[in-house]
């Protein structure tokens, strides 16, 4: 499909979508070509924008994001030779996107703290301000292989439930928000609290935990709020100022 012929909605969407990928890369969160962000198109039912398999996070632009259904097919006005899609994750995206249509945007990352937090049998700990934003808003899913059955779909949605954020045990984490920008939040906030773990286990001396009313309490100030939706947005447009112009093709 001709760039010039999208609606001015999906374009705006390509446009924060691509920006998203080159922040991951900024922010070193990518695995080489693999782990993916996708995101709906809001003005058509069950579409939504993936990245091309085999381009760099740091060189994404608009044209190329790939359009899809929930079943995997392209949409009209694409060449399929230039639009190859990551398998699995699609089977991952897809699991989320047609369970929760609440959630406009979806990041999968493979980081190694984040991988090292997946592999914990505890999994993400109350122990720093970052984890307690989750605080009982984060699932859980144990692994199953590579996700290239599209069974494994409905057992996904089933673990990510009502929360916004999943650890994929032995894999990796996945974050969602309501916008491309609340994506990029809790997948931020989501892999320094990783970090934080890791190294805070890493020095070898007891853990301060939390009181089970504090940890309640810290959640419960990290919920959806206008204020907290404000500050989203905030951090946001000030992430976009990280990213110089990209040369045109």
């Amino acid at each position: 499909m001709a760039m010039q012929t999208m609606s001015s909605v999906e374009m705006k969407v390509r446009e924060d979508l691509a920006a998203f990928y080159r922040l991951v890369a900024h922010f070193r969160m990518t695995d080489l070509i693999d782990t993916h962000i996708s995101a709906r198109i809001p003005d058509v039912a069950d579409q939504f924008l993936i990245n091309r398999y085999g381009v760099l996070f740091d060189e994404m632009r608009p044209q190329d994001l790939v359009k899809i259904d929930l079943q995997g097919r392209l949409i009209e006005g694409q060449d399929p030779a230039n639009s190859r899609i990551n398998l699995a994750g699609f089977t991952i995206h897809s699991a989320i996107h047609e369970a929760r249509h609440d959630l406009a945007c979806v990041i999968h990352t493979h980081t190694p703290d984040g991988i090292a937090v997946s592999c914990q049998a505890e999994g993400l700990l109350p122990i720093s301000q970052h984890a307690l934003k989750f605080y009982n808003r984060i699932g859980y899913h144990d692994y199953e292989g590579v996700a290239l059955d599209l069974d494994e779909r409905a057992r996904v949605a089933r673990s990510l439930g009502s929360h916004d954020v999943l650890i994929l045990r032995n894999h990796g984490l996945v974050a969602a928000g309501d916008s491309i920008a609340k994506a990029f939040h809790n997948i931020m906030f989501l892999e320094r609290a990783c970090q934080a773990q890791i190294k805070a286990l890493s020095g070898g001396r007891p853990l301060s935990m939390p009181s089970p009313e504090v940890c309640r309490r810290a959640g419960d100030q990290g919920a959806d709020r206008p204020e907290v939706a404000e500050i989203v947005q905030l951090g946001w447009d000030a992430a976009l100022r990280l990213l110089r112009p990209l040369p045109s093709p």
